[in-house]
């Protein structure tokens, strides 16, 4: 049997898990499990109460990871969120306290309620696993996963996320409201916290690692390549978006439909891993062409379907 096959057995055990917590989201999760296994963060647009935090911690849960839940506000400063060195009158030398950011998984709860310091203070640690802190650099336990859930932009008290920092997100999802089936189990159903509680851990860390790393060896052929170069081109030339996607977005694309290969069971990527997530690593980064009546999302599903395979 093919190793990526037991991988993707472990993760559809995974996703299947966290499912029966957030019930009626099975795509979604996929979503956040690819994105956490191709080694990227998670975005996740809002409105309170669908099941964000919710969805966090059930994932940590079944994971055996640290957790940790940042609420962001307009008062909060990066020591906050990185921790401080205080004085320690004893020994009369400054001990570093590690704040909540020392975690595998954090919820940055409602991110667009932070002032700009406090956002940027995550940059370092999405992108390099470690903080600096009084001129010392920390890293991060491995692996660190940040999920941040943002209010819609035209909320009060938000702080619009700067396209750079938006672009450490690998995805960008919505959860939306449950249809009526999902929401009426949930209201049948057990309370979701108790439910959190009956969780047990399909994989551990060392065991997700290892997905990660299989993630890199999925192969990518030269036609499938090919059909991502003219999706990137067609975001830079066509009449869906004000500005293409960069190469730092194209390889996360390739990143993601590799990691959604491996939950297939599959060792090679095919034109429905890139078009199952190209909405979801696209929407966040690029904005819609001046005077489009659409959306990013709806402008990406747009540009699939007129770009052939």
């Amino acid at each position: 049997m093919h190793p990526h096959v037991d991988v993707a057995r472990t993760l559809a055990t995974l996703v299947d898990q966290v499912g029966s917590i957030i019930v009626g989201k099975r795509v979604q999760v996929e979503d956040c499990v690819a994105c956490l296994v191709a080694g990227g963060h998670l975005l996740i647009e809002d409105l309170p109460g669908v099941g964000k935090t919710t969805l966090a911690q059930a994932l940590a849960r079944s994971l055996g990871l640290q957790y940790a839940r940042v609420q962001f506000t307009a008062d909060m400063m990066p020591s906050d969120l990185l921790g401080a060195s205080i004085w320690r009158r004893q020994d009369e030398t400054f001990v570093f306290h590690p704040g909540p950011v020392f975690t595998q998984v954090l919820l940055a709860d409602e991110i667009n309620r932070a002032g700009p310091r406090t956002q940027g203070a995550l940059l370092e640690a999405m992108e390099e696993a470690q903080v600096s802190v009084d001129a010392a650099t920390r890293p991060l336990p491995r692996p660190f996963f940040v999920i941040a859930t943002q209010n819609p932009r035209d909320q009060h008290g938000t702080y619009p996320l700067p396209q750079g920092q938006l672009d450490r997100f690998l995805m960008c999802i919505t959860l939306g409201l449950p249809d009526r089936a999902a929401e009426r189990a949930l209201l049948a159903g057990e309370d979701r916290r108790a439910a959190l509680q009956h969780l047990k851990p399909v994989l551990d860390a060392d065991a997700l690692q290892a997905a990660q790393q299989a993630v890199q060896q999925v192969h990518v052929s030269e036609a499938l390549l090919d059909y991502v170069q003219a999706l990137v081109a067609a975001t830079r030339e066509g009449p869906w978006f004000a500005a293409g996607l960069s190469p730092r977005g194209a390889l996360a694309l390739l990143r993601v439909a590799r990691a959604r290969a491996l939950m297939a069971g599959r060792g090679h990527v095919v034109p429905e891993d890139v078009q199952s997530v190209f909405p979801q690593v696209l929407a966040h980064r690029l904005e819609p062409a001046p005077g489009s009546a659409f959306g990013a999302r709806a402008q990406a599903l747009a540009l699939l379907q007129a770009t052939p395979v």
